[in-house]
């Protein structure tokens, strides 16, 4: 799983195995070896490792949940929370794991935000009411 995730990392990133081990101080030799599942990165190198890439060490080593995985390795603060379905009602039921941890529960408010080239987005509506607050601030 570590060798998987640093190929796919290292080329989503465009470079090379001389380019990353230039990168992280290790031969390129080192890093063929992780990426075959020869050997794996010790402490140090997954902490350069996931720094280079903005990546936890979580996610570097696979330990995700599986709905995680089907998207690759996600940067830091950036998660897949599976697939809902919009009912006949038009509500849409958000997984448990995203109202934990984003603290939300039933009755908060939520704005719905769109941009026609990339979807939509749901933001609590404390978030909204404290950006209109701060440019209210900066126009007087």
């Amino acid at each position: 799983m570590v060798g998987e995730n640093i190929i796919f990392l290292r080329k989503r990133n465009g470079l090379t195995q001389e380019a990353l081990s230039e990168k992280i101080n290790v031969s390129r030799q080192t890093v063929a070896k992780w990426e075959r599942g020869e050997s794996e990165p010790d402490c140090s190198s997954l902490l350069r490792l996931s720094s280079l890439f903005d990546v936890t060490i979580d996610a570097l080593v696979g330990n995700v949940d599986e709905d995680q995985k089907v998207v690759g390795v996600a940067p830091k603060g950036k998660y897949f929370f599976g697939m809902t379905k919009i009912r006949e009602d038009g509500s849409v039921v958000l997984p448990k794991k995203a109202l934990e941890l984003f603290s939300l529960s039933i009755g908060n408010e939520l704005a719905i935000l769109g941009d026609e080239e990339r979807g939509f987005a749901l933001v609590p509506k404390k978030q909204i009411v404290d950006m209109f607050s701060l440019i209210e601030k900066d126009v007087e």
